[in-house]
C-alpha cells in the first residue's frame, strides 16, 4: 500500500471514477468524531505523498511543453504584429481614408486590427513578467491596437459626418402657406374698433404617425456596425460612443437650426412683443412634433442600426446626443411659462400643452431606461409647468373680462368688441376641451364629487339648480362664469346710455349674439340648452324694455282719453285732436332721427323688431286716424300708414337720417 508505482487498474480508470472516488473520500474524512484505525491512517499517508510527487511532474512536464510550444508560437505572433504595425502606420502617415479607398481595403484593415485584439487577448492570458519576452509582445501588440482604434475612431466619425442625408422638412409638410405674413386676431384688445373677431387656432396635425427617414447614407450603417463592434470588442467603447454622440449632437443641431428654433433666454422671451412671439410659438409648436415625430425617431433607429444589440449604449448615445436640444426646445416652453399670463397668449400656449402632452408617450418610449430618466423629468416638469400657466391666463383673461371698463357708450347700441371677442375666444376654446377640463378640474376634487364646489368658478353662476351644475364639466362651469362676467360687465356698459331705451337695444343685442353664438356651435354642449333658454328669455325681456321706453308714451298719443269737451263725453275736441297728432308726428319724427343711427347687426331680429313695432304703431296710427277722419281736415294728416311703415323700416341701420327725408304729403 506504502508504493506510488501506478496500479495497472488504475491506469484503466477513468477520470470521473478516480473523481467521484476522491469526492468519496473527502466526504469521509469530513465526518465529525471518525476515528480512524492505524491501517487506515497509513494508507491515507500513502495516497498524499503519491499525489503530491504526481502533482509536482504535472507541472514539471506541463512548463517544459509551454516553453517548446511558446518558442514558435512567439515567434509567428512577433512576425504577425510586425506585418499588421506596418500595415497601420503606412495607414497613419497617409492623407487619405481607409474607407474612401474601397470596402476591400476597409475590411482587410478590420481584419488585421481585430487579429491583434486578439493577440491582445492571448499574450494578457500568459500573465508575462515584465522582464519576460511575451510581455515585450504584448506592449507592442497594444500600442498597435491603440493607433489602430484612434485611426478606426477617426474614419469612425469621418462617415458619419460626410454621409449625413439632407433633412428637408418643407417635403414632410412642416411648413404651412400661412407661416409668413400672419396676423394673429387673438390679440386682447376688447375696444379696438378695427377688432377682427375670426380668431382661429393653428391647424397642426395632432396624434401623428412616427416617420423614420435614412438619417446616414444606408450603404455605410454595415461598415459603421462594424467599427463599433470593433471597437467595443477592443475595450474601446466609450471612445466610440463619445464619438458617435459628438457627430450627432452637432447633427441635431442643424436640425434645429434648419426648424428655425433660436436660442433664447427668459429674459429675451420676456421682452418679445406679441407678434414676434407669437410667431415664434406657432413655429415652436410644429417644430417640437418634428423633431420628435421625426428627427427624434430617426435618430433612436441609427442608434439601434449601429450598435445593434448593445442597447444600454444604443439608450446611452441617444439620451446624451439629442440631451442639448431637448433642452432648447424645452427652454422655450419654460420661458413661456414663467412670463407674464397674458390672455392674448391663451390659444398659443394651449398649442404648447397639447403638443407636449401627445408627445409625452414618445419621449416616454425613446428614452424608457435610466439613461433618459433626465430627459423625460425635464419633459414631464415642463409639460406640468405649461399647464399650470394655462390655467393661470384662463383665469387671468377672465378677470379682464370682469374688470373691462368703457368711459363712453358704445355707439349706436350693437354688438360690443368685448362680446365678439369673448365669444369667438371660447368657441376656438372648445377645440382644446380634453385639456381645460384636465387642467381646470378642482385640484382638491376627488373623481367622485361634485365639481360645482370648485372655489375658482366665480361669480356664482345665476339660478342654476344643484343637479345642473353637477352635471356641467370643468370647463362648462368656467364658462358659465365667464359668461355671468361678461353679462354682468355689459349691463354696467348699458348704464352708460342716456337713453334708456338704447340701454335695452344693447343688452338685447348682445345677449342675442351669445344666445346665437352658443346655439350655432359646440358650445350648446357645454353651457347646455337652459342656458341659451335663459339668455333668449333675457333678450326678449329686453326687446320689450326698449318698445316701452320707445313707443309707451308716444302711443299714449293715439288714445281717446281726454279728447273730449268736459261734461261731453259725446263731442271731440278737434283742437286736443290736432294737438295730440302733431305731438304724435313730432315724436315719431325725433325717434326716425336718432333710432336710424342704431344698430340691430343681425337681420332676423331687426326684422323681428321691426314687426312687432309695426304691429302697435302703425295698427295705433291707422286705427286713430281712422276713428277720427271726419274731425281731422286732410291737411293735418302728415304721414299715411304705408308711409309710417316705410319709415320704420329705416330704423336701426346704424346711419342717421336727416329729418329733411320725411315728405309731407
Amino acid at each position: 500500500m506504502g508504493s506510488c508505482n501506478p496500479n495497472p487498474m488504475m491506469e484503466v480508470l477513468e477520470e470521473e471514477k478516480l473523481i467521484d472516488a476522491a469526492r468519496l473520500i473527502m466526504r469521509e474524512l469530513g465526518l465529525k468524531n471518525k476515528n480512524l484505525s492505524s491501517e487506515a491512517r497509513k494508507i491515507l499517508g500513502d495516497l498524499g505523498t503519491c499525489l503530491s510527487s504526481f502533482i509536482t511532474n504535472t507541472i514539471e512536464n506541463n512548463q517544459d511543453g509551454k516553453l517548446e510550444e511558446d518558442g514558435s508560437e512567439l515567434s509567428d505572433i512577433k512576425n504577425r504584429l510586425d506585418s499588421i504595425f506596418e500595415k497601420v502606420m503606412s495607414w497613419e502617415n497617409g492623407q487619405s481614408m481607409i474607407w474612401d479607398s474601397g470596402p476591400d481595403e476597409a475590411r482587410e484593415y478590420l481584419k488585421g486590427v481585430d487579429e491583434v485584439r486578439k493577440l491582445v487577448e492571448k499574450l494578457e492570458s500568459f500573465n508575462p513578467s515584465k522582464e519576460s519576452e511575451e510581455y515585450e509582445l504584448l506592449r507592442k501588440a497594444s500600442d498597435v491596437l491603440q493607433i489602430s482604434m484612434a485611426k478606426i475612431e477617426e474614419e469612425f466619425k469621418h462617415m458619419l459626418v460626410h454621409n449625413r442625408q439632407n433633412f428637408e422638412p418643407e417635403r414632410l409638410s412642416f411648413r404651412s402657406n400661412d407661416d409668413d405674413g400672419f396676423e394673429d386676431s387673438s390679440r386682447f384688445s376688447f375696444g379696438d374698433d378695427s377688432f377682427d373677431d375670426s380668431i382661429q387656432r393653428d391647424s397642426v396635425s395632432r396624434g401623428a404617425e412616427v416617420y423614420v427617414m435614412d438619417l446616414i447614407n444606408p450603404n455605410v450603417i454595415l461598415d459603421l456596425k462594424n467599427i463599433a463592434s470593433l471597437m467595443f470588442d477592443s475595450n474601446y467603447g466609450k471612445e466610440c460612443s463619445q464619438a458617435f454622440i459628438s457627430v450627432r449632437k452637432d447633427a441635431l443641431d442643424d436640425c434645429l437650426f434648419i426648424l428655425e428654433v433660436e436660442k433664447t433666454s427668459i429674459e429675451d422671451v420676456v421682452k418679445m412683443e406679441w407678434a414676434t412671439l407669437n410667431s415664434k410659438i406657432r413655429r415652436w409648436t410644429k417644430a417640437l412634433r418634428v423633431f420628435v415625430r421625426i428627427y427624434l425617431a430617426s435618430e433612436k433607429s441609427l442608434c439601434e442600426q449601429i450598435f445593434g444589440e448593445r442597447e444600454s449604449v444604443s439608450s446611452f448615445c441617444l439620451s446624451e446626443s439629442s440631451k442639448a436640444s431637448i433642452l432648447q426646445l424645452l427652454n422655450f416652453a419654460e420661458a413661456i411659462s414663467v412670463g407674464p399670463h397674458q390672455p392674448e397668449k391663451l390659444l398659443r400656449i394651449l398649442d404648447m400643452y397639447e403638443v407636449l402632452a401627445d408627445l409625452t408617450p414618445d419621449i416616454e418610449s425613446f428614452y424608457p431606461d435610466d439613461n433618459g430618466l433626465y430627459i423625460r423629468t425635464e419633459f414631464q416638469d415642463v409639460l406640468i409647468r405649461v399647464g399650470d400657466c394655462v390655467t393661470s391666463t384662463f383665469l387671468e383673461f377672465k378677470n379682464a373680462v370682469g374688470s373691462n371698463v368703457s368711459n363712453a357708450a358704445f355707439p349706436g347700441g350693437g354688438i360690443h368688441h368685448l362680446t365678439r371677442y369673448v365669444m369667438n375666444y371660447i368657441r376656438t376654446l372648445i377645440d382644446y376641451s380634453h385639456s381645460l377640463n384636465i387642467l381646470l378640474k378642482d385640484p382638491s376634487e376627488g373623481d367622485d364629487q361634485d365639481s360645482s364646489s370648485s372655489p375658482d368658478v366665480s361669480p356664482a353662476i345665476e339660478d342654476d339648480s344643484t343637479n345642473e351644475r353637477s352635471s356641467l364639466s370643468p370647463m362648462g362651469l368656467h364658462f358659465r362664469s365667464l359668461m355671468a362676467l361678461l353679462e354682468s360687465n355689459l349691463e354696467e356698459k348699458s348704464r352708460l346710455y342716456r337713453e334708456d331705451a338704447l340701454g335695452h337695444l344693447f343688452l338685447m343685442n348682445n345677449i342675442h349674439y351669445m344666445a346665437e353664438k352658443v346655439k350655432g356651435s359646440e358650445l350648446r354642449n357645454v353651457l347646455g340648452d337652459n342656458w341659451i333658454r335663459k339668455r333668449n328669455w333675457k333678450f326678449q325681456q329686453h326687446a320689450m324694455g326698449y318698445e316701452r321706453s320707445t313707443w309707451s308714451s308716444i302711443l299714449s298719443l293715439l288714445r281717446d282719453e281726454g279728447l273730449h269737451h268736459s261734461g261731453n263725453s259725446g263731442s271731440i275736441s278737434k283742437t286736443l285732436l290736432k294737438e295730440r297728432l302733431q305731438g304724435f308726428y313730432t315724436s315719431f319724427e325725433e325717434i326716425y332721427k336718432s333710432q336710424t343711427g342704431w344698430s340691430i347687426p343681425n337681420a332676423q331680429l331687426c326684422e323681428d323688431l321691426r314687426i312687432s313695432m309695426s304691429l302697435k304703431v302703425i295698427q295705433a296710427y291707422r286705427t286713430f286716424v281712422g276713428r277720427h277722419a271726419n274731425n281731422i281736415s286732410e291737411k293735418y294728416i302728415r304721414y299715411s300708414a304705408d308711409d309710417l311703415e316705410n319709415y320704420l323700416l329705416d330704423l336701426f341701420e346704424g346711419s342717421p337720417r336727416p329729418l329733411h327725408s320725411f315728405h309731407r304729403k
